[in-house]
């Protein structure tokens, strides 16, 4: 009996969970015309396409975030970005900050593009498709934990290529006198967070 590889497998997730978000974003979007309406009704016993569609958007919204939070969706990086021609690449000296920061930005969740995904090289987590791996502490997978590296630097994704946490006051307080947020000492850190593929673009 043959063996089914990692790749294999992660090629026939990608296309079951290509399937399922298919009908999943159908169900979604009649839902939240429903759920809309319904409310709309009870306020006010009348409503125009305009309240309509207003109120749709809002509904949405609220609804793809409980069911982000439910675990439930599977995401990929939304517009996708041809990682080898982006150009808006963040150069941070990290080496001089890894003391500071203990590596943060590596422990932040986000999902991988199907470039990513196709070229079998970045590690997601099966079990929170298509997020990429963390291991102990919530950091990357692919993090050398003896040099603070990435060891798929050339292949990294557009989200790591990209992230500038110069700004980003999960991390610092302040940034050029080297005071971090000291949430980053906590184990579970970054929780909680709403985990979109926007966190680190």
């Amino acid at each position: 009996m043959s063996t089914v590889s990692r790749q294999e497998l992660s090629e026939a997730l990608l296309f079951a969970h290509s399937r399922l978000n298919s009908n999943t974003f159908r169900t979604l979007e009649s839902s939240s015309f429903l759920y809309a309406l319904i409310e709309l009704l009870d306020q006010k016993g009348l409503l125009t396409i305009e309240e309509l569609d207003a109120r749709k958007a809002a509904v949405a919204e609220r609804l793809k975030r409980q069911y982000r939070e439910q675990g439930m969706g599977v995401v990929t990086q939304d517009p996708e970005i041809d990682k080898y021609t982006f150009t808006a690449t963040v150069e941070i000296d990290c080496a001089s900050k890894i003391p500071f920061c203990r590596a943060s930005c590596c422990r932040l969740p986000f999902a991988l593009s199907r470039q990513d995904l196709r070229e079998r090289v970045v590690h997601w987590d099966f079990s929170r498709p298509y997020m990429i791996e963390q291991g102990p502490g919530n950091y990357c997978a692919h993090l050398s934990r003896e040099n603070s590296c990435c060891t798929i630097r050339d292949q990294r994704p557009v989200p790591c290529r990209g992230y500038d946490c110069r700004e980003d006051q999960r991390i610092w307080v302040d940034f050029e006198n080297n005071i971090v947020n000291p949430d980053i000492l906590r184990d579970d850190w970054p929780a909680p967070i709403e985990e979109t593929s926007e966190d680190r673009a």
